[in-house]
């Protein structure tokens, strides 16, 4: 997964594109089911469970915090008071409160949301586990690998941005040690941005379809790319591929969009993220990660009230409540797997950190919660039970690799298909189990 940037695509083709793009491979695909989409909506840095989704309004003050909750359109289910927009869908939404694994550390804790799988050889510093080849693929490069297409639209786009901070690049955000040929597309501009689609599919000037498509002809015919490198002349290809592919150009173009419509996801970059996301899977696209927010925006060890309550609960809730308003309403639901989620919850214990004053909830992945909805998920629901600190599972658990599982079952790929690396070494694609109770009625 890399960005294009307008430099490197002028230089390989005469067009520009802020993008990165996938390379099929043949793969075995076996254990297909009738391929549907997922928009993975990534709570980067861990949600709150006990603040949101678990509250526990009887608990001593230092575990319950200062938030109230409110009733839902289930009876008995209540949800914290700044997601009111959730509160009024939540037929629509299966709430999973026993979510859980081992991992309370960022990286490693990313690497199993976003792959379904336990990173290879992992070591002990999070500066060992940093964005590497030897990563399990993500869900998109798993779906590149064992259903390849050639039609320019590609099987998986990361958005707004990769998770980066400072030195460290989360892992499993890409293909791992399938290789870079199936990366996801990764959009690196805000859609927020007025200049949003300019910025991604502009042509420099005096550059018109008819030029690109002349440009491309000469560089089959003259091989063009660095010798022996035959993957910048698919990675071409697939530039011109997708230039080519009105259905993905048009889905960038969020000023398509009614103001009043892109008004009901939030004038946000969760909001926008969330609008894109949903025309890319109109368009075709089988795997969307909305990342909302960078790596530390969920991560809420100092002012963990003050920044749920200003920012991000608010734009999470409207942005879902535009999501799955629009799903529903144009049909797609029935076939688009909604899972949102982090890496992890939050203590349930209230702490400050040394030298700050403002408290907040360390990382905590013993239990926590997520929801889900679409694609056959049945709503209106709780799945799960934690104890009455929001501490620890008092039922079945259900693991970050079991969401993988359900991620690929939802795009017709079973999780036990085999994939392998470049030494052709064979592995599962995928450690977990379906989450089959989501789609049971009781």
């Amino acid at each position: 997964m890399f960005p294009l940037t307008r430099r490197h695509f002028l230089a390989a083709s005469g067009a520009a594109v802020g993008l990165g793009f996938p390379t099929a491979r043949a793969g075995d695909g076996r254990g297909e089911r009738t391929p549907g989409s997922v928009i993975l909506v990534n709570l980067a840095g861990g949600l709150s469970h006990i603040d949101t989704l678990d509250m526990k309004p009887d608990a001593p003050a230092e575990i319950r915090g200062e938030f109230q909750s409110i009733a839902t359109a289930v009876p008995g289910v209540r949800v914290c008071e700044h997601l009111p927009l959730l509160a009024a869908r939540m037929k629509r939404w299966a709430l999973v409160r026993s979510m859980s694994h081992g991992e309370n550390g960022h990286l490693p804790g990313i690497h199993r949301l976003l792959t379904g799988s336990p990173m290879p050889n992992q070591r002990q510093t999070d500066l060992d586990n940093v964005l590497s080849r030897r990563d399990w693929p993500c869900y998109a490069a798993g779906l590149n690998y064992l259903r390849p297409r050639a039609d320019g639209i590609p099987n998986g786009v990361t958005l707004p941005h990769s998770l980066v901070e400072g030195p460290l690049t989360w892992p499993g955000q890409h293909a791992g040690f399938l290789g870079a040929a199936h990366d996801p597309m990764l959009v690196t501009q805000d859609p927020n941005s007025p200049a949003f689609r300019m910025d991604v599919f502009a042509l420099p000037e005096g550059t018109d379809p008819k030029r690109v498509e002349q440009r491309r002809v000469l560089l089959e015919r003259l091989g063009a790319g660095p010798a022996g490198d035959a993957g910048y002349t698919t990675q071409q290809r697939k530039a011109f591929d997708l230039l080519g592919s009105g259905a993905v150009a048009k889905a960038f173009d969020l000023g398509r969009e009614p103001p009043k419509v892109r008004d009901r996801y939030g004038r946000t970059q969760f909001g926008q993220s969330l609008l894109l996301a949903r025309r890319l899977v109109q368009a075709g696209v089988p795997v969307v990660q909305a990342n909302m927010g960078i790596v530390q925006s969920w991560d809420t060890h100092t002012d963990n009230w003050g920044r749920l309550r200003t920012r991000l609960l608010p734009w999470l809730d409207r942005a879902l409540a535009g999501l799955i308003d629009a799903l529903d309403g144009e049909g797609m639901l029935a076939n688009t797997l909604v899972a949102v989620l982090g890496e992890f919850g939050r203590t349930p214990k209230v702490s400050t950190l040394p030298g700050e004053t403002l408290p907040g909830r360390d990382h905590w992945a013993y239990v926590y919660s997520g929801l889900f909805a679409g694609g056959g998920v049945v709503g209106g629901r709780v799945i799960g039970k934690s104890d009455s600190s929001g501490a620890r599972p008092v039922s079945q658990t259900y693991t970050p690799y079991d969401v993988g599982a359900t991620i690929y079952r939802a795009v017709g790929v079973d999780p036990e298909s085999e994939i392998r690396d470049a030494q052709n070494r064979p592995s599962r694609v995928c450690s977990g189990t379906p989450m089959d109770v989501l789609f049971q009625n009781r």
